[in-house]
């Protein structure tokens, strides 16, 4: 691995070989986001217990402090929004010299397998690894679904993670599975982070997800409106960093969260 992917990653991914993202973008086709109306005030609080910031470049600028900042994983794809008819029909958004100058530590990219938009989606991720691996930037894939969550089952995922790493992805996100999850990671060759996908009930469903994906091999989790949108973000973020870093089980990591939640 060329030095400089190997240090970037090494920003993103802690020497326990694991990792918690914090997504917060949202905003680039859902809007303002409900709790995600003022990000800077929202993740002010959470960025202890996360090891990277997922963000678009305009909420980076304008409301993410630049020094001591987290590292951070830049959303380059885009060009939808919840109110058109397509949300895979994305393109690229972001430069290569904007991507340096911002001194992201990754890129992130959806692609949308399986889609009308499949092929436009996978070569977007083809031109974007090409430019990035010139500069030592790392990619991650987004195996994203749109509005067709019943896609979100291991046959559909273990193809689209495989896809996303033989183009060149560094790194691929995506959904847990209740069934062969595990067939999923194993199909992959490089790292697999689980995504949030819907906000769950309860922190304890969100809580057993993350510990079967790591507990299959997922290295980590990039999980946004299950923590912000939880009414006490604190003690879930503070909870999630338990079961991940501290490899606690599901039932120490839900008292961690009760215990946060009672004494802020």
């Amino acid at each position: 691995m060329d030095w400089g992917i190997k240090n970037r990653l090494s920003r993103l991914i802690q020497p326990d070989g694991r990792c918690f993202f914090l997504p917060i973008d949202k905003g680039y086709f859902q809007g303002p986001t409900h709790r995600l109306e003022k990000p800077g005030q929202t993740i002010k609080p959470l960025l202890p217990f996360c090891d990277a910031l997922f963000v678009t470049r305009g909420v980076l600028r304008s409301c993410v402090e630049a020094v001591g900042a987290k590292p951070v994983i830049l959303r380059v794809s885009g060009g939808t929004s919840m109110a058109g008819k397509d949300l895979a029909n994305e393109g690229l958004t972001t430069s290569i010299e904007e991507i340096i100058r911002l001194n992201a530590s990754a890129v992130g990219i959806s692609i949308f397998v399986g889609s009308d938009y499949e092929k436009r989606t996978l070569l977007n991720l083809a031109k974007l690894v090409n430019e990035c691996e010139n500069y030592g930037i790392p990619v991650m894939a987004i195996t994203a679904v749109g509005r067709e969550t019943e896609k979100m089952e291991a046959r559909y995922l273990a193809l689209a993670c495989r896809i996303a790493a033989e183009l060149g992805a560094r790194v691929v996100k995506t959904y847990w599975c209740k069934d062969g999850f595990e067939k999923v990671v194993e199909g992959c060759p490089v790292p697999v982070v689980i995504a949030g996908g819907p906000k769950c009930d309860t922190e304890l469903q969100v809580l057993k997800f993350v510990h079967d994906g790591l507990k299959k091999g997922a290295i980590g989790v990039n999980l946004g409106r299950n923590v912000w949108q939880n009414a006490h973000p604190v003690a879930m973020a503070r909870a999630l960093h338990a079961l991940i870093h501290e490899r606690t089980s599901v039932k120490k990591a839900h008292n961690i969260f009760k215990h946060v939640k009672n004494t802020r």
